[in-house]
């Protein structure tokens, strides 16, 4: 379980928010919303402890991240697995190689050890016939896979996406979206979503946290947002890109 209490940050003089407060619960998908700028990447990276607050605390299982020493980090940081926005693949190796790389770098595991995870979690995203393509030939969805699959190889107990449908067609962003519900399901992952996708919110979250004004301004449940009349929270949606009516 995820629980950040009173979390504030700022950058110099410019205050980003102050006093978040919300709990993850194992095996939730939380989607995170609001406009560009509101520090919905802040937040996610003082959750795997990449960035230190002014103020307040997280606590992963019970244990106050940011008391920790860096090597404390560092251990507590491969619990988390991340889907970068732009996949952040290294286009000068191929996608088997991408993909073991951490395994290479924070294991002793023996290359057939390697060769068997690599190729199962690329089998989980459906992308096993393109092992040993180079990466610079893949489509925008194919790289967001690789990426997932990479997330995945350490068996992370935390996965993170940023903007995971970005930059995608719908067709493709709808595959997406079903494999956030697929990790989280078969692999009993938590989940932290950022997006502006509102198809995407309403697809696979099961709670909404909504940044706004410098603050943490409305969470709850996919149903409560669903019947929320806070009127910020429902200009919000109603202004996305999508125009989403929500049932």
């Amino acid at each position: 379980m995820i629980e950040i209490k009173n979390l504030t940050k700022s950058f110099d003089d410019v205050l980003i928010w102050q006093d978040v407060n919300l709990q993850i619960n194992d095996g939730d998908i939380l989607a995170i919303i609001g406009r560009s700028g509101c520090g919905k990447s802040v937040l996610l990276k003082h959750i795997n402890a990449l960035m230190s607050p002014d103020s307040g605390e997280v606590f992963i299982n019970g244990q106050d991240i940011h008391s920790i020493d860096y090597v404390g980090q560092r251990k507590l940081r491969q619990k988390f697995g991340v889907l970068f926005q732009g996949s952040a693949l290294f286009d000068s190796i191929n996608t088997f190689e991408n993909v073991a790389f951490p395994l290479r770098y924070f294991t002793d595991f023996s290359e057939e050890e390697i060769h068997q995870k690599v190729m199962r979690s690329l089998e989980f995203v459906n992308l096993e016939e393109a092992a040993y393509k180079e990466t610079s030939d893949l489509s925008g969805g194919m790289r967001k896979r690789v990426g997932l699959a990479r997330a995945i190889i350490l068996e992370p107990e935390y996965l993170m996406y940023d903007e995971p449908t970005s930059g995608l067609d719908p067709e493709t962003a709808s595959e997406i979206n079903d494999l956030i519900i697929t990790m989280a399901e078969e692999l009993e992952i938590t989940s932290i979503v950022i997006t502006h996708d509102m198809h995407s919110v309403l697809k696979v979250a099961d709670k909404v946290a909504f940044l706004n004004d410098q603050k943490l301004s409305w969470f709850g449940t996919l149903a409560e947002m669903r019947k929320s009349e806070q009127a910020d929270l429902t200009n919000f949606i109603t202004a996305s890109e999508y125009q989403i009516k929500i049932p």
